[in-house]
């Protein structure tokens, strides 16, 4: 996790969402441990508190669960129903957003979709992996 914070949003908050990253991109998988809130809040130097707070987030979200005397684990099908809910969050608060930026700025889609798979090869080439 990044140790930096931004004055924006309250840092419990920010350590949800970054749990949340990591469930999304697979660095947290069905079953795992998150580290403990002593590890997390020593590391990163917070209140112990304040981490129990993110965490329990989590936990009413229904994407961690607490097992007593052992910690807490990621839930399974954690990132299924955290994609269902950010694609949502996307199409209904983004997407309009981007479209609307898309339509003044005349740009084509299909100009954009050449674009994006065009970084997506030169990324994959470049770290020698295969994307397509």
């Amino acid at each position: 996790m990044d140790p930096k914070w931004n004055e924006d949003q309250p840092i419990y908050r920010q350590l949800r969402d970054r749990v949340v990253a990591m469930i999304l991109e697979g660095v947290l998988v069905d079953g795992d441990a998150l580290p403990s809130v002593r590890n997390v809040a020593a590391e990163y130097r917070l209140n112990p508190l304040t981490v129990l707070k993110g965490y329990q987030e989590l936990v009413d979200e229904g994407l961690v669960e607490k097992k007593r005397g052992r910690g807490m684990f990621i839930n399974e099908g954690a990132q299924k129903l955290l994609l269902k809910a950010e694609r949502q969050r996307f199409l209904e608060k983004e997407w309009p957003k981007v479209v609307a930026t898309i339509e003044r700025l005349r740009l084509d889609a299909a100009d954009l979709l050449r674009d994006v798979k065009s970084r997506k090869k030169d990324s994959s080439s470049k770290s020698g992996g295969e994307n397509d």
